[in-house]
């Protein structure tokens, strides 16, 4: 089993930036690739970011590109997802995945494991 815990939601002003973090515990974290999802209300979950275990190939949504940087540490077991130049579309509930596999994840796979999610508010 892998637990995944959140944190560094908020509220933030467009244009502003924020970093989420992500604490995994119960597995060997550089053995699996991690993403991040996010759900705005009414609206289905997205992925918006993937990385493979290792941490050398990363892979991001079209409407974040540019913008959001996913990045892990593999002694802290943490995964980030540093968001920058942020706009009210970005609102949603963001959520730290885990996948059962070390390859890179792209939107058509499933992750295993998923956390209980994060707020971010982007107020115009």
């Amino acid at each position: 089993q892998v637990q995944l815990v959140e944190s560094g939601g908020g509220l933030v002003q467009t244009g502003g930036s924020l970093t989420l973090s992500c604490k995994t515990s119960g597995r060997t974290f550089s053995n699996y690739a991690m993403g991040w999802f996010r759900q705005a209300l009414g609206k289905e979950r997205v992925f918006i970011a993937g990385i493979n275990s290792s941490g050398g190939i990363t892979s991001y949504g079209a409407s974040v590109k540019g913008r959001f940087t996913i990045s892990r540490d593999n002694v802290k077991n943490m995964l980030y997802l540093q968001m920058s130049d942020l706009e009210p579309e970005d609102t949603a509930v963001y959520y730290c995945t885990a996948y059962n596999g070390k390859l890179l994840p792209t939107a058509q796979i499933s992750p295993g494991y998923w956390g209980q999610g994060t707020q971010v508010i982007v107020s115009s």
